[in-house]
């Protein structure tokens, strides 16, 4: 098997998995207990709290273990203080742990704008400052697109919100971000940053909200106040010290994986162009991450590409894999004709894959074209 859908999840780091297994097998206590095995799981949350804090180059805040990227996206727009009536600005490109609680927000008389974004899948920075107000109260904006890997520049777009609405929170969904381009929480200027355990070669089930410090957030789960108040519940200390040491492998490699996972996709890129007639790049490999490479074929409807490629023992996605069951609303977004707006098909690589895979796939996926094209002829 050939596995490139690693945007929707990775296969576990050996370090990570082995840290995961031993844990539960030896460190299974309610960190919240009083007796002396809690007081040592206790720590072992602060010490990996303390790991991903220093993968992410946090600032002066707090990072808050959750469930998963859903649970930290809908804390930053549900939790946020806002003023009644203030204005919300999603970009169009989010994920829908994003999309769907601004639209609930809508619905509670909130005046949420979408930000239009580019054909690369990145937000549109001119229309972004468009809708700048100053009664925004909360911006949400990803930092990589789960789509299309565009990287969104968020220090610009948060510096921009300041001038325009300085006490606006900005949020961004860092899950395709973090492990995969360099993230300095310091610099980038977002007062709430999203990341989560299994896009990163670690555990699934195991997310974590970073929030600034003076951030005007509230929690989303209420019960024992764990998590210093804000997210209750007894923590997962076995996913948490995983989360970790996934995050440890990732920055320990992180030069090295960039750099061989960025050269996957360009032989992808020259491969498909070179072999496949009618394809067109979606991803602008100069300007984003290095993991996702979203192409359209003409004449293809996506979902059947990749069940032929899924019969070749290749696995690749045709989008955010958390709403693989519903049309993405993300290929009305892109400009594409018609010829190419079904033929959506995302390929991401991870450290696993090799060079002989990566030729495998531009061959089979050539020859896998060309023969859906002769069938749908007869």
């Amino acid at each position: 098997m050939i596995y490139l859908d690693n945007a929707a999840t990775t296969k576990m780091y050996d370090e990570a998995l082995r840290v995961l297994t031993e844990a539960n097998e030896k460190r299974w206590f309610n960190a919240s207990a009083l007796y002396k095995e809690a007081s040592e799981e206790s720590k072992t949350i602060r010490r990996a709290r303390e790991t991903l804090l220093g993968a992410l180059k946090a600032g002066d805040g707090e990072l808050y273990f959750l469930s998963g990227g859903t649970e930290a996206d809908n804390t930053a727009l549900f939790c946020t203080r806002k003023a009644k009536g203030s204005r919300v600005i999603v970009s169009e490109g989010e994920h829908d742990a994003v999309i769907n609680p601004a639209k609930v927000l809508k619905e509670q008389g909130y005046d949420v704008v979408f930000a239009p974004i580019k054909s690369d899948g990145g937000v549109d920075e001119e229309k972004f400052a468009a809708l700048l107000t100053p009664d925004v109260s909360l911006v949400s904006v990803m930092h990589v697109s789960n789509e299309t890997g565009a990287v969104n520049d968020i220090a610009k777009l948060s510096a921009m919100t300041k001038r325009a609405a300085p006490k606006a929170v900005f949020h961004s969904d860092g899950v395709q971000a973090f492990g995969k381009i360099k993230v300095n929480l310091r610099s980038l200027g977002a007062d709430l940053y999203t990341v989560s355990g299994h896009k990163i070669h670690g555990p699934k089930g195991i997310g974590a909200l970073y929030v600034a410090k003076g951030a005007p957030v509230k929690p989303l789960v209420f019960g024992g106040g764990q998590e210093k108040g804000f997210r209750s519940g007894t923590e997962n200390g076995p996913a948490i010290e995983a989360f970790a040491a996934a995050a440890e492998r990732t920055m320990r490699n992180f030069e090295e994986d960039c750099s061989k996972k960025r050269r996957y996709l360009e032989y992808l890129r020259e491969g498909l162009e070179n072999r496949v007639p009618d394809v067109k790049i979606i991803t602008d490999t100069e300007r984003s991450a290095p993991h996702i490479l979203t192409v359209a074929f003409g004449g293809v409807r996506g979902e059947v590409l990749l069940h032929a490629l899924e019969e070749r023992g290749i696995l690749v996605g045709v989008g955010s894999a958390c709403s693989s069951h519903r049309e993405s609303r993300f290929k009305s977004l892109l400009g594409l004709d018609e010829a190419h707006r079904d033929g959506i098909v995302r390929f991401s690589v991870s450290a696993f894959n090799d060079f002989s895979e990566v030729a495998t796939v531009v061959r089979e996926t050539a020859d896998a074209v060309a023969r859906l094209k002769e069938y749908a002829r007869k």
